[in-house]
């Protein structure tokens, strides 16, 4: 089959654009949502901080995230829970909090040997307890571990766009190499927000898709 050289230019143009990520924006304001894959992570009070790292001690920022004003640290931890089965390198993310969190997945918590809730990131009332080890101390958080819900950040502009309000839920089309649907999806809105969506890295795994991926909301 012959194909025409407008036909091969229009090919290599798009193999082009999706290297460089601009098919995936593209896509992305045609109506779809970029996936962002979060890793289990941590994030500090100032007291925790001084705690783990000693007095006076600040983050050490190395990478800045999809979000404005979040950023990846150099410091890394390790968890410990029930099981004594410690995870290491737990990422440090900042700027500091009111109050220390460790996010996980399930998969984390079957190793842990912790029951955490899934909860929207802040909510940790009641929510599992978990050690932290650090290089100059120790913080036993009587509450603190969660599963983060899958959420949307949206700005306002975003959720008119879509037709949604702040705390909302939709739900959201996956068509990855496992084609699947995601169900009661928090909608976040806020003026500083960039459209994302945020899942775990077992959602991630289990529908074959990583960060950039393009996913849809379920009319």
């Amino acid at each position: 089959m012959d194909i025409s050289t407008e036909k091969i230019a229009e090919m290599v143009k798009h193999v082009l654009l999706e290297m460089n990520g601009e098919a995936k924006i593209e896509n992305a304001n045609e109506g779809g949502i970029p996936i962002g894959v979060s890793n289990r992570h941590i994030h500090l009070s100032k007291n925790d901080l001084e705690t783990l790292f000693g007095t006076g001690y600040e983050l050490t920022p190395i990478k800045e995230l999809s979000q404005p004003g979040q950023y990846a640290c150099k410091e890394q931890l390790t968890i410990i829970g029930p099981s004594m089965r410690p995870i290491e390198n737990v990422r440090v993310l900042g700027p500091v909090r009111k109050a220390s969190q460790v996010e996980i997945s399930a998969t984390d918590s079957y190793v842990l040997k912790v029951k955490p809730p899934v909860r929207e990131s802040g909510n940790i009332k009641d929510s599992s307890p978990i050690r932290i080890v650090g290089p100059k101390g120790v913080v036993e958080l009587t509450e603190g571990c969660i599963i983060a819900n899958r959420h949307i950040h949206m700005s306002p502009e975003d959720a008119r766009k879509f037709g949604v309000c702040d705390g909302d839920y939709v739900d959201i089309d996956v068509n990855g190499k496992r084609r699947t649907r995601w169900f009661d999806v928090q909608i976040r809105v806020h003026k500083d927000f960039r459209l994302e969506m945020h899942v775990d890295t077992d959602d991630a795994n289990a529908a074959g898709i990583g960060n950039g991926f393009i996913v849809t909301v379920v009319k």
